[in-house]
């Protein structure tokens, strides 16, 4: 990885801190957890060698990865609102032409080897996370979304998955509609999406906080 890609990751991870402020609503006790949903098929059967937060570039490669770029950032917390800081958050979704990088996955030899496909890092003090990937696009079955999984230092551990807010086939997922049958459960798993004029030309930016119980 070049100097400058460094500087910028870096860089990505301290403005995420000045944007994600804690805000009473936030801190209100009572929060409704992120849904557990499915691993999928696709978790990673082996780990890239790249397996930091940004899965747009990966490591020793000049290209960038194919498709729209998005800043996700949020906190990891607990239901009163307090930081799980220590918590491993990982990602993995398919790349721009709804490929993953996995041996079940039909087509791999077409995937954007630009792409990293996978991430993870652990939250700060905070419980504040951040990641440069690509805004999810859909497959046969599925609407967009991003998976995720967290593991706490305490033994506690979510498995999810994340969906664009908005997008028309969500109502149409079947795993989509089984995660929102409670109150307030909507609202953990989709994603707002607005421009990230200030971190990255073109690119998108949305803030989700996981809420584990």
């Amino acid at each position: 990885m070049t100097k400058p890609s460094i500087l910028f990751r870096r860089t990505l991870l301290a403005g995420a801190g000045l944007s994600l402020m804690p805000l009473p609503a936030v801190l209100a006790a009572g929060l409704v957890p992120t849904p557990e949903q499915t691993e999928g098929p696709f978790y990673p059967a082996g780990f890239p060698a790249d397996i930091d937060n940004d899965l747009v570039r990966v490591r020793g490669q000049a290209a960038q990865a194919m498709g729209q770029v998005l800043h996700l950032q949020g906190r990891v917390i607990d239901l009163g609102g307090g930081a799980r800081s220590g918590a491993m958050v990982e990602i993995w979704q398919c790349d721009a032409l709804s490929i993953y990088d996995h041996p079940r996955q039909p087509g791999r030899d077409r995937r954007d080897a630009a792409f990293q496909g996978y991430g993870r890092m652990l939250v700060d003090a905070e419980g504040r996370y951040s990641f440069r990937t690509l805004k999810p696009v859909a497959y046969p079955g599925r609407t967009p979304h991003i998976h995720l999984k967290v593991a706490t230092g305490d033994g506690r551990a979510l498995t999810s998955q994340f969906y664009v807010a908005g997008d028309p086939q969500n109502e149409r997922d079947g795993i989509f509609r089984r995660a929102i049958r409670t109150p307030g459960q909507r609202e953990r798993i989709e994603m707002k999406l607005e421009p990230a004029s200030g971190l990255e030309p073109g690119a998108m930016a949305a803030t989700l906080d996981i809420v584990i119980a």
